[in-house]
């Protein structure tokens, strides 16, 4: 009796693929490739979490021509200090963001080097984080809004920030701005 050896997925698939018509009666069984790949995004999830966006955002911050530094004086202070003990840069200060299931939104604060004009340097930016996330991570941007808190001039020493302002009252809890 000759030794009847089970075909593994890949030698099935390549069959199929190759020789659709040439199928054995294990492949007769199998779905089509149309119904695999329809079939996939039913068989799990995939969460992506804030830290991810952030990152990917903050990466593309950093491509824009014209953004001087990126989060408030407080941030910057920080980051300058953790630096210098020996801790890598960190991508996302001054980004924030608010993820969903399939949309994400994104907050930013930068100060833009003179003198670039502030409104392009902003559309540059918002052009160029909301493609990143929504090529690299794949979720919808349904908003980038852009803080600008500072322009520096070259030559001119860092301004040491006052005390941060007071954060908002609100009268309301805020609705989640994704889905």
């Amino acid at each position: 009796m000759a030794n009847a050896k089970t075909p593994s997925p890949k030698t099935v698939a390549k069959n199929i693929e190759t020789n659709p018509k040439e199928t054995n009666m294990a492949n007769e069984n199998l779905p089509a490739k149309a119904d695999v790949k329809k079939d996939v995004a039913e068989r799990g999830t995939t969460t992506i979490a804030d830290a991810v966006v952030a990152k990917v955002a903050g990466l593309a911050l950093a491509e824009v021509k014209g953004v001087y530094a990126v989060g408030g004086g407080f941030s910057r202070a920080l980051g300058a200090a953790r630096e210098a003990f020996g801790a890598s840069k960190n991508i996302t200060q001054g980004v924030s963001v608010e993820v969903g299931s399939k949309q994400a939104a994104i907050d930013l604060s930068l100060i833009v080097e003179y003198p670039h004009p502030i409104h392009e340097v902003a559309e540059d930016v918002r052009k160029t984080v909301l493609g990143a996330v929504e090529n690299i991570v794949g979720l919808e941007v349904v908003e980038v809004n852009i803080d600008v808190t500072d322009v520096h001039v070259p030559g001119e020493e860092p301004v040491e920030e006052e005390k941060p302002a007071e954060p908002k009252k609100e009268e309301k809890p805020e609705e989640p701005r994704v889905k």
